[in-house]
């Protein structure tokens, strides 16, 4: 499955395609389900290959991805700053508030 984004490592529209255990009926699935591969590889699909890696490091799963606060990313990483912000940002609080709306309702 393949999805457009907007990658912030390097401001550029992207096309990325995920595990199909990130996926559901063409849409992300709750990354409360992904495994710390899903985490690490949506990292890298979105154009944070190098910062995967981190979370690879210190097995964040999607559980562990939608409880992060944003100082956790920015120091418990152990990340560039510039790269830490774009991913608490524009990737981790979008998918926390996603999470959190379609548990909701």
């Amino acid at each position: 499955m393949f999805f457009f984004g907007w990658n912030y490592a390097n401001a550029s529209v992207i096309t990325f395609s995920l595990p199909n255990s990130s996926v559901e009926n063409g849409q992300l699935s709750d990354p409360a389900h992904w495994a710390v591969a899903d985490v690490v590889n949506y990292f890298k699909a979105t154009g944070f290959e190098e910062q995967a890696n981190a979370f690879q490091d210190q097995e964040i799963d999607g559980k562990s991805l939608l409880l992060m606060t944003r100082n956790d990313v920015l120091t418990g990483l152990s990340i560039k700053l510039g790269p830490a912000l774009k991913i608490y940002e524009y990737h981790v609080k979008p998918l926390q508030t996603q999470h959190l709306k379609s548990n909701v309702s």
